[in-house]
């Protein structure tokens, strides 16, 4: 068993005195939780959790029962590691450490100064016990994601190490091989040196990254996107933005009693029989303008307010004309020819909504039946998350921008325009970051030009193994970009790359990629997306899965080594439980046709040496990229 299938036990001992009072909820905690159990580099799955005070004798008892009784392999302590008088969590790991680990701490705390000078206030300690690792970590959410995504590639290795694995040699072969491309040799070299990794010759010859799927791909980038700042909208241009605080009403609706019908306003204890009429009550009218005395009554139409005096309404059809002036123009007197009850067809004052309700919660996906209660309640001006800007660059030497006639060896370039209108269709801004030429100088410019615009970046081109895909390289010698993972087990979209870097103090996601056009806009819905709607916090981040039943003209379906998504047409037919997915033809990741009518993208499964193909009328999940 290789340390890629075997797991290692985790505990997580939250230090705050106010958690531990249940004063404020331990978000840190559940935040460490989703990181264990989400990490692409710590398999790794948490086996307790506990709470304790800002108290040495406390936090020393936890850490020496975990370590020397529960035997657990790696343990977080979260909170108590600042200049506070009650931060005594290092001192309560030293007390307990038989050897420290001051790497672990050193590569935290730089990465948390490129973020921030207060990280020089932090006094992470790590260390060793028994076969135990301990790592402090902060307090906040924040610090401890940035803090574990800089460790959690060596995680794995250094419990190997500590507690005897036989993975210690396989972790250090697979290491230095993974090296190998930055310094490849020659093989007829025999005066072996190394070699600039760029030179075609000695290129790499295989991918070093590990293959993911889909799913664990996805999980990655979403754990790695941040909500945004909100920002404070007209409210006529928010329809599909997720609020970002709560909604109360300022007035009571209706703000007066209203009849529910065209009628007259009367004293329900007046019973049957004739009334005066003394006027009318319209939608619009004060209500002082008439008051209604016994016997007498006045007209009221729907939504008008109910007169002074007055309990009740009766419709028209429940009475008779007694007389009228010459001209027909005013009623004299009716009759009342049914029984009446108090409150009859009237709306009470905030029956529908009481002045201070809460009408829209935070985290609302806003409608236009949502605009229309912010009209209601006054609410103009609203709080919503904001949206990540998205920049979008093509690269490649053989690309041309479109409108120009095309020019020999060229191509123009589709990807870009796909992208951007479709990321505009899906609500977010973008920025045109243009073409870049496969050229280091080139590279560079257009990234750092995307990056002062926007939070994103999208690229397409450059990820594969051809002699010009420099994307990869640029992003962590000119960017000092974390590359999170550079493959995916999936047809098309196998080269797609995530990573991060820091620039101007503020965080930017890179989404590399595909150059073929049908890969990058699969790969688009699949991460880019998701991403966006995690950032500008949708509740609903992926693409909606349903059941749906294949067909194609030829009756099978071939499958590929790897799960392929394959671009389909949803119909859906009477009597049938489950639509059919009708497959849009020739596949290939370079025909764009194949995607213009899909609205769905059929999973088909890897195939495996008894199966090489599927039937028609095969049930399989299918991903609804379009709302028809």
């Amino acid at each position: 068993m290789t340390c890629e299938d075997r797991k290692i036990s985790v505990g997580l001992l939250t230090v705050s005195d106010r958690c531990f009072r249940q004063l404020t909820k331990d978000i840190s905690g559940s935040c460490m939780r989703e990181l264990v159990d989400g990490g692409s580099h710590l398999k790794a799955k948490v086996l307790v959790e506990e709470c304790v005070p800002d108290e040495l004798e406390a936090i020393t008892t936890v850490l020496t029962n975990w370590c020397d009784s529960m035997k657990v392999n790696l343990i977080f302590t979260l909170g108590g590691t600042g200049f506070s008088p009650r931060d005594v969590t290092p001192e309560a790991t030293k007390a307990v450490i038989e050897k420290e680990a001051p790497g672990l701490s050193l590569a935290m705390i730089k990465m948390s100064l490129e973020i921030t000078p207060l990280a020089m206030l932090s006094r992470p300690v790590c260390g060793i016990r028994k076969k135990s690792l301990i790592v402090n970590l902060p307090g906040s959410p924040k610090a401890v994601k940035e803090c574990f995504q800089i460790i959690a590639p060596s995680l794995q290795h250094a419990v190997d190490l500590i507690t005897g694995s036989n993975d210690v040699a396989e972790t250090h072969k697979r290491m230095q091989s993974s090296a190998l491309p930055a310094i490849e040799h020659h093989h007829s070299c025999q005066n072996a040196r190394p070699v600039d990794a760029g030179t075609v010759a000695f290129r790499p010859r295989h991918s070093t990254f590990p293959m993911i799927s889909v799913e664990e791909a996805q999980h990655i980038v979403l754990n790695h996107c941040n909500v945004t700042a909100y920002e404070a909208i007209d409210y006529m241009s928010c329809v599909g933005r997720v609020l970002a605080s709560d909604i109360f009403s300022r007035d009571p609706l209706p703000p007066f009693p209203a009849s529910m019908k065209d009628g007259y306003a009367v004293i329900a204890a007046d019973g049957l029989g004739v009334r005066q009429v003394i006027g009318a009550s319209i939608a619009g009218s004060q209500l002082a303008e008439i008051k209604v005395h016994p016997g007498y009554c006045a007209r009221i139409s729907t939504g008008a307010p109910l007169p002074p005096g007055a309990d009740s309404v009766i419709m028209v059809e429940e009475t008779k004309l007694i007389s009228a002036t010459e001209d027909g123009q005013e009623e004299l007197q009716i009759e009342i020819m049914a029984q009446v009850r108090r409150g009859q067809e009237i709306r009470a004052t905030g029956c529908d909504i009481k002045e201070g309700d809460l009408v829209l919660e935070r985290g609302t996906v806003l409608t236009p039946t949502d605009v229309g209660i912010l009209a209601t309640v006054g609410q103009t001006k609203v709080e919503v998350y904001a949206l990540p800007i998205v920049a979008v660059l093509s690269t490649g030497n053989e690309l041309q921008e479109s409108k120009i006639d095309l020019q020999s060896g060229r191509i123009r370039d589709s990807n870009r325009p796909a992208l951007l209108t479709f990321l505009k269709q899906q609500g977010f801004p973008t920025f045109d970051a243009g073409i870049a030429e496969d050229h280091p100088k080139a590279l560079h410019q257009r990234i750092t030009a995307a990056f002062e615009e926007a939070d994103v970046l999208v690229s397409t081109g450059g990820v594969s193994m051809g002699e010009m895909d420099l994307l990869r390289h640029i992003l962590v010698s000119r960017f000092n970009a974390v590359i999170h993972f550079g493959r995916v087990d999936m047809k098309p979209g196998k080269p797609t790359t995530f990573a991060s870097c820091q620039y101007d103090g503020k965080t930017k996601l890179i989404f590399a990629l595909p150059g073929n056009p049908v890969s990058a806009i699969v790969t688009c819905h699949l991460f880019v997306i998701p991403a966006c709607k995690k950032m500008s916090d949708h509740e609903k981040h992926l693409p909606i899965r349903i059941k749906a039943e294949l067909s194609n003209s030829t009756g099978l379906f071939h499958l590929d080594s790897r799960p392929e998504y394959h671009r389909v047409t949803l119909q859906w037919h009477s009597g049938k439980p489950v639509p059919s997915a009708i497959s849009t033809g020739n596949q290939r990741s370079s025909r764009l046709q194949s995607m213009n009518r899909a609205n769905g993208l059929a999973i088909l499964p890897s195939k495996t040496p008894e199966i090489l193909t599927i039937p028609n009328g095969t049930i399989v999940d299918v991903l609804v990229i379009d709302m028809f």
